[in-house]
Formats: structure tokens, sequence, C-alpha cells
């Protein structure tokens, strides 16, 4: 991955088993580890206690609300070994603490490894852009299966 992130990479980054249909903890710390499990659960993460720590830090340091009912909690550690994408939607919502003050209904996680800086913001960039569009936000609440949500954001980023 050099520029930004490509529909070839949705299916490394963020496989099926990194999708959770179901609604999420009501609490942001407790959603964050609900999708870190995911993550760890599939082998991507070698130190969850590390990487739950690099994710709360982040978090504290400013909100990764980004608004419109999106959630990016995200950080960089030598926990993971490759860039790792993890994705929950609510029907409820999340509060994290975004500047339209609405709730998460969209919550994606990134995981990279700490010396993927570079990938670390193309990840995110390409995400958020995608996001942006009130299409793809519909498509991910409407969507029925992890294959659909992997769908709508290959052609999301595409």
């Amino acid at each position: 991955m050099t520029d930004a992130i490509s529909a070839d990479d949705i299916e490394e980054l963020i496989p099926a088993n990194h999708i959770s249909l179901s609604e999420p903890p009501a609490e942001k710390e407790a959603c964050i580890e609900s999708l870190l499990d995911l993550l760890v659960d599939s082998g991507r993460v070698e130190d969850r206690d590390r990487a739950l720590e690099a994710l709360l830090e982040r978090e504290s340091e400013t909100t990764t609300g980004v608004g419109m009912g999106i959630g990016i909690p995200h950080a960089k550690t030598d926990a993971v070994s490759r860039p790792s994408l993890a994705f929950a939607r609510s029907q409820e919502g999340v509060d994290f603490g975004s500047m339209d003050g609405e709730p998460a209904t969209l919550v994606f996680m990134i995981l990279v490894p700490e010396a993927g800086g570079e990938e670390h913001l193309n990840i995110l960039s390409s995400l958020s852009r995608a996001l942006m569009h009130d299409d793809v936000r519909d498509r991910l609440h409407a969507a029925a299966d992890e294959a659909t949500v992997q769908d709508v954001l290959r052609e999301a980023i595409a």
C-alpha cells in the first residue's frame, strides 16, 4: 500500500471476521474493547493489553468521533504485525465525543504497526473520505452481512 488504500486492500485489511453486525457495547471503552477482540480473535494482535493501552492513550489525546455518526478509534502499536481494520455498527450509538455531539453508529478501528506511520494516515484518510458520503454511510447501516460491508467499502474507496 503506497498512496491511498485500494479496493484490493479491503480483503486483507478487513476480512469478514473483523466485522460485527451485532450491537456493540454502548460505552466507548467497552466498544473499543469489543472491536479489539475481533482483531485478537483473528490472530492479528499479539498483545491485547498493549494494543488496548495504545488505543486508549490515543483516545485520551483527542476525540476519534469525527461527526456524522462515525467513530474511528485508531493507534500505532507494535502489538500488531500488519495493518488491520475492524467494524461495528450501532443502532443506539456510542458517544465518541464528536464535535457535532452525535453518537457514533458506524465505528471503525484501525491498528497499524508502530513503524507504519504513513500507512496509518493513508488508511485513516481513505476511510474518512469514503465515509463523508451519505450513501456510503446509508449502505453500511443497511448491509445485511459482512460481505456487503466489504463490498460497500471496496466500492467507496476504489
